[in-house]
């Protein structure tokens, strides 16, 4: 395990308002820079004394971060934005200055209908990454039959670049998203099961339940999120805005030391100590060969192909990863624009009000001066 070094800058950032934080995280690989920091000591570091709490959905974190039942909590990147709004329920508003995770989702499907694409294609895989238009055929020779019904999807939340590239991928293949396929919810560690149970015929779900599926024998991963999105951001710190104002200085400690985190797992070797933690019963409590492939920037695609090599398969840190900008909030709200659940009536000037109060790049500007600070100690 690499050292950690026990300076504590409390000195720097002047006094912390809340020292013990209690931290929502869902059982996912992504949510690897929240354990790290706690594995390795750097919110002590930091000044801050953080209990992590596992949660099985992300409504129930969204729900209990609204209530203050959590401080801060790991979410989807559009959740903030979708909170904020009052969609889904009421409006509360959050805000992120740190983008915990790039990329690391992908869409699998069930082994049948696979299959059924390998029939097509006599008897051969095609090739990877798959392309939309398969499955448009599949669609068109089922609506033949008397019994058709449209294929069934899952994603984990309403408001998720899963949801988003999901779309994006059926649509470049010619689908109608809203009138030939079924698109429902189910919280990522119950995706697994729901495929087992053919309650659905695939999903776009993060590390590592797409790694299970394939591992289980029920479901071929076809095509990641770093295919059809770039570098996108996938999972960011959230806080209520009313939270932060009354914690300013807890909130740099606490992306500070998430911050390390995200360093210390842009190195190979880590990333495999950080499997074997996360395999662990109190974590995901899955096996290692389910969780290291996706940090060692593997897919595996099916039982009987090899595995695709994705290079930054989930992305942790880069010199600008972790920086939360307004462009990337202005993407996100597009793309839940084209999804219908934003109005497409509000102005550029209403989504450029949003965006600078929910996507604060000044606070993490804030925090990287004072690891400067720190460095030059």
């Amino acid at each position: 395990m690499s050292s950690i070094s026990s300076l504590t800058p409390i000195s720097l950032l002047n006094q912390i308002e809340k020292p013990h934080l209690d931290l929502g995280i869902v059982a996912l690989t992504d949510s690897a820079p929240i354990i790290m920091a706690q594995q390795l000591g750097l919110f002590s570091k930091w000044g801050l004394n953080v209990e992590l709490h596992m949660q099985n959905s992300w409504a129930t974190l969204r729900d209990k971060l609204h209530t203050e039942k959590l401080d801060a909590v790991q979410m989807l990147a559009p959740m903030p934005m979708a909170s904020s709004m009052g969609l889904l329920g009421p409006a509360c508003p959050l805000l992120t200055a740190f983008n915990l995770s790039m990329n690391g989702n992908a869409i699998t499907l069930s082994q049948s209908l696979f299959d059924d694409i390998k029939c097509l294609n006599g008897g051969v895989i095609p090739d990877l990454p798959l392309a939309g238009q398969w499955l448009a055929e599949i669609i068109e020779k089922r609506k033949l039959s008397p019994s058709y019904k449209p294929l069934t999807f899952a994603v984990v939340y309403p408001f998720s670049c899963h949801h988003y590239q999901l779309r994006d991928w059926l649509e470049s293949g010619g689908i109608d998203v809203d009138k030939e396929v079924d698109i429902i919810i189910i919280p990522p560690t119950q995706m697994t099961q729901a495929l087992a149970d053919n309650t659905i015929d695939g999903f776009c779900v993060g590390a590592p339940w797409n790694t299970k599926a394939v591992r289980d024998g029920i479901g071929c991963t076809v095509i990641t999120s770093c295919d059809i999105w770039s570098e996108s951001p996938e999972k960011v710190l959230a806080v209520t805005q009313a939270w932060q104002r009354a914690n300013p200085n807890t909130f740099l400690a606490l992306i500070a030391a998430l911050q390390e985190a995200c360093e210390w797992l842009a190195f190979l070797p880590n990333r495999f100590e950080t499997a074997i933690k996360l395999s662990q019963p109190e974590y995901l409590n899955e096996k290692l060969d389910i969780i290291a492939p996706a940090l060692l920037d593997s897919c595996l695609t099916s039982l009987e192909s090899s595995p695709r090599e994705i290079p930054a398969y989930i992305r942790f840190y880069t010199r600008q990863a972790n920086f939360p900008t307004l462009a990337q909030g202005h993407a996100l709200l597009v793309d839940m624009q084209r999804a219908g659940q934003v109005p497409n009536s509000l102005t550029d000037l209403q989504l450029k009000q949003w965006i600078e109060q929910i996507y604060r790049p000044d606070l993490y500007q804030q925090m990287r001066q004072i690891q400067q600070q720190v460095a030059s100690m």
